[in-house]
C-alpha cells in the first residue's frame, strides 16, 4: 500500500507586541516609525487564553513571537500553559535560546540572530544549532518579494537581507534546523489572500516541515496550501480568525484541519 499523502493542516500563532496578543499589518512594524503601525486586534485576554485554547483543541506547531521588547513575560505565560508545545521566536539568539526552552518552548526560531548587518553567516547558525540540537530549532524565513523572487526579511520584516529564499539556499538551511516558519512579510496581515506563487514555489523546494503565514482569509485557503504544495506546507491563520476579530470561524477551521 502507498503510504498516505500528506495533507497540510493549520498552525495556530500568538503574536506578542508591547506585552499584549495583537494583531498586526506586518509591513507597519518600525522601530523608527512606530506611528505607522496598523494593528487590526488588540486582546482583551492574556496569551495564556490563547494558549490553553490551542492546548485543548491539540493544535501542535504553534508559534510565539515577541514582536519587539516587552513580551518576555507575556511569552513565559504562553508557554507555561502549553510547555514543550508552543514554538517560541523574536529575539533569539545563541545566548538566551536554552533559557526559552527552559521555559517550556517545544523549539526556538531564529531570523536576526543570523544575519548580522543583513549577511547571512552560517557560523553563527552552526553553533545557535549545535548549542540546542538540530530537532530544537527553526529558521524564520519570512520574507519580501522583490520582482520574481523573495529575499529573507529580518529585525520585524524592516530589513531585506541579502540572501534570496531558494531551493538552494533552503537545502542549505535544513541541514542545521528541522522546520522553517515563513511570513510572507508583503501580506502579512492584510486577509486579502496568501502568496499563492510563494506557496507553489515552497512545495517544489522545501525538504522539511514549513509553516507559510501570510494573508489568509477563509478555511479554503487551507485547501489551496495543501494543492498548491502538494501537502508539503502548512497554514497559520491570524487576523482572518474570529478569535482575532476575523470573520473565519476557529472552531470551523479545527475541523476542516484534522479531516
Amino acid at each position: 500500500m502507498a503510504p498516505e499523502q500528506r495533507r497540510s493542516t493549520f498552525r495556530p500563532c500568538i503574536d506578542l507586541h508591547e506585552g499584549q496578543v495583537k494583531q498586526i499589518v506586518g509591513g507597519t512594524l518600525s522601530d523608527r516609525n512606530e506611528e505607522g503601525l496598523k494593528t487590526n486586534f488588540v486582546a482583551t485576554q492574556p496569551p495564556e487564553y490563547f494558549a490553553g485554547k490551542y492546548r485543548d483543541n491539540h493544535l501542535e506547531g504553534g508559534h510565539v513571537i515577541k514582536l519587539g521588547p516587552r513580551n518576555d513575560e507575556a511569552a513565559r505565560g504562553a508557554l507555561a500553559k502549553w510547555r514543550d508545545h508552543l514554538q517560541i521566536g523574536g529575539g533569539i539568539t545563541a545566548d538566551n535560546a536554552k533559557e526559552w526552552l527552559d521555559a517550556g518552548a517545544s523549539k526556538i526560531i531564529v531570523t536576526s540572530y543570523l544575519f548580522p548587518g543583513g549577511n547571512f553567516e552560517l557560523e553563527r547558525l552552526q553553533t545557535i544549532s549545535s548549542l540546542v540540537g538540530k530537532d530544537k530549532l527553526v529558521v524564520d524565513v519570512s520574507c519580501r518579494q522583490r520582482g520574481d523572487r523573495w529575499f529573507v526579511a529580518m529585525n520585524k520584516w524592516q530589513d531585506i537581507t541579502t540572501m534570496e529564499v531558494n531551493k538552494e539556499n533552503l537545502d542549505m538551511l535544513a541541514q542545521y534546523c528541522n522546520e522553517f516558519l515563513i511570513h510572507a512579510a508583503d501580506v502579512e496581515g492584510l486577509c486579502q489572500g496568501i502568496d499563492e506563487e510563494l506557496v507553489k514555489k515552497l512545495g517544489e523546494w522545501v525538504t522539511i516541515p514549513t509553516t507559510y503565514a501570510g494573508g489568509a482569509k477563509s478555511i479554503s485557503d487551507l485547501e489551496t496550501v495543501n494543492r498548491l504544495s502538494g501537502g508539503q506546507v502548512d497554514l497559520t491563520y491570524g487576523s482572518s480568525l474570529d478569535i482575532f476579530g476575523g470573520a473565519v470561524s476557529f472552531d470551523e477551521l479545527v475541523k476542516a484541519s484534522k479531516q
